[in-house]
Formats: C-alpha cells, sequence, structure tokens
C-alpha cells in the first residue's frame, strides 16, 4: 500500500512537473505565441510587448491569416491547453458563428483571457445627402427608398452587420455596396458615389473635421475618444443599437484556471501602462475597461447573440 501510494504521488509530481504540465506557480517558464487571424496584429504587438515584460517571458506574434480566422483558431485549439499558445480573437469570429461559416466557437471552445481593445464606428453621410442628424436621414430614407448606398470592407463586417441592424431596426430601404477593404469604401463615400458608411471613428474623424463627411452618431453605447462630439445612435433614437469591433486573448478550452488567472492579470495590468494606452489610441483602437475572464466571456456571448439574432431575422448567411 505504502509503495502504491508513493507511486501514484510520484505519478502526479511528475506530471505537474513535466513540460506540458501547467502550473501556475511556474508559469511561464518558455516564451508565449499569439496567434493572429483576421485583422491587424498591433493590438497583440503592443499588449505582447508589456505582458512580456509583466511576466518575464517573451511574446511572439505570429500572423495566420486566411479562411476567415480559421487557421489561426484551429493552430490554438490544436495546442497544449498549458497558456503557452493564445488567440488574438475579434468580432469576426462571433459573427462568422453567427453566419454559420465557424466549425470553430468561441464560447465553446476557447477559454476567455482578458478584452484588451474595443473599435467603434461612426455612421457617416456625404454632404449631398439631405440629412443633418438620425431622424432626418430616417425621413429622407423612408421617402426616397433604395435612393441611399451604404459601403462596407465586405460583406460580414462590422461595417455591413451596422448596416444591416440599421436596416432591420428603421425598417428603411437602403443598398449594401461591399468593397474589398475598409479605404476602398470610405473614399467612395467622400467621393459621394455611395452616400453612407458605418466607418471606423478613427478614420472618419478626419474626413469629418475636414468637412467631407457628415458624422450622424456613434455604433457603440458609449462615446467615442475619436469623435468626442458624437452620441451613440442609441441615444439618438435607436434604443438597443450596438456595434463594437474588440479584440480580446482567449486560450484553448481546458487551460487551468490559475493559468489564465497570470495571464489575464499580465494584461490587465499591461491596460494599465500610460505609453501603452497611448499606442492603443495611435493604432487606431480604444483601449478596454478593466475586464475578469468571466466578464470578457459573458461579452463574447452576447456578442454572438447578437449576431445570430440578427442573422436569423433577416435571413443573413455567410459566402
Amino acid at each position: 500500500m505504502r509503495r502504491t501510494r508513493r507511486a501514484v504521488l510520484a505519478m502526479v509530481a511528475w506530471a505537474l512537473g513535466a513540460p506540458g504540465g501547467a502550473r501556475a506557480d511556474e508559469f511561464p517558464s518558455r516564451y508565449i505565441k499569439v496567434i493572429v487571424g483576421p485583422g491587424l496584429d498591433a493590438p497583440a504587438r503592443i499588449f505582447g510587448a508589456k505582458a512580456a515584460e509583466i511576466l518575464g517571458q517573451q511574446v511572439v506574434v505570429e500572423p495566420r491569416p486566411g479562411a476567415g480566422g480559421a487557421i489561426a483558431a484551429q493552430a490554438v485549439t490544436g495546442a497544449a491547453p498549458d497558456g503557452y499558445t493564445l488567440l488574438l480573437a475579434t468580432a469576426a469570429y462571433t459573427i462568422n458563428t453567427a453566419l454559420q461559416q465557424a466549425a470553430l466557437d468561441l464560447r465553446r471552445d476557447f477559454a476567455p483571457v482578458a478584452l484588451v481593445t474595443t473599435v467603434k464606428y461612426v455612421l457617416v453621410l456625404h454632404p449631398s445627402v439631405p440629412a443633418q442628424d438620425l431622424a432626418s436621414l430616417i425621413a429622407y430614407a423612408k421617402a426616397h427608398p433604395g435612393a441611399i448606398n451604404f459601403a462596407s470592407p465586405g460583406i460580414g463586417t462590422p461595417p455591413h452587420l451596422a448596416g444591416e441592424l440599421f436596416r432591420s431596426m428603421t425598417g428603411v430601404d437602403i443598398v449594401h455596396v461591399p468593397f474589398r477593404e475598409a479605404n476602398s469604401a470610405i473614399n467612395a463615400v467622400v467621393g459621394g458615389s455611395v452616400q453612407m458608411m458605418f466607418s471606423l471613428a478613427a478614420t472618419a474623424q478626419p474626413q469629418i473635421a475636414a468637412g467631407n463627411l457628415r458624422g450622424i452618431g456613434v455604433t457603440s453605447t458609449e462615446p467615442s475618444r475619436f469623435v468626442p462630439g458624437l452620441a451613440p445612435l442609441a441615444q439618438l433614437g435607436l434604443p438597443g443599437f450596438d456595434v463594437l469591433g474588440w479584440n480580446g486573448f482567449v486560450a484553448p478550452r481546458a487551460t487551468p484556471e490559475p493559468v489564465i488567472a497570470k495571464l489575464s492579470g499580465a494584461l490587465q495590468a499591461a491596460a494599465e501602462d500610460a505609453e501603452l494606452r497611448e499606442r492603443v489610441l495611435a493604432s487606431g483602437y480604444e483601449p478596454a475597461r478593466r475586464n475578469t475572464p468571466e466578464e470578457f466571456g459573458k461579452f463574447i456571448a452576447a456578442d454572438t447573440a447578437k449576431w445570430i439574432d440578427l442573422a436569423a431575422r433577416i435571413n443573413l448567411k455567410g459566402q
């Protein structure tokens, strides 16, 4: 019996101390890899560099674009659940789940670590549209069905779904014009060939300031630092309107909670750094509020549910 007990204890000790183990008191003992799929890798690099200082280990960022984020997501779910391989998740993953384009689901296949940045959008019009505010825009669109086109950087992107949500909530007849990327879309609105867009706040701000575009409102429930004079659409007559881009770190589902907590703590501490916050803003993002893994998990669930509901209401599926 004693020999059996010693053998069991030895096996447990070996498992905890093995390279594939995940002892929180020893984590991290080597470099951490962050895999990036859709979107820019700036948030991963900015937060990774600061988290590396806090954790005392290098953080390596590895872009793996393609297949709508599936390549990156599969690389992370296929890795050991030990905290050494993370995914920079974005709204593309919750949207793809809603549009039935993803085999993997952030809610089911990953463990949330931390939401780090948000991306806010602004409803902008070409000055030729005779509407100065949300109410007059809706009235004009209803009086002229099909006369307003709205641009987006592609089907299934947050600006596209913002337009679909706007159309669904207001009952207006507006026409979607997808482009291959955001710069082409906003240039079309500035040029007047398209009348409306839900643009990145950071991109829209200089065009609004120059008078090339008219800002109507922000798509998120809170104002944007980039366009502080514009109120959320939810406060201007569309209660419940909420479209937010975001970036956050997730790990394989079975990653131990103590390791998740250590990673989350490092990222939250990084977010308090003034220089980091300036770098985030300079990159066109806004720092997220301090959050726990549990809060980030609820955020992911709510974001997914919102897009599933919209897709069902308008019969929208991916292409």
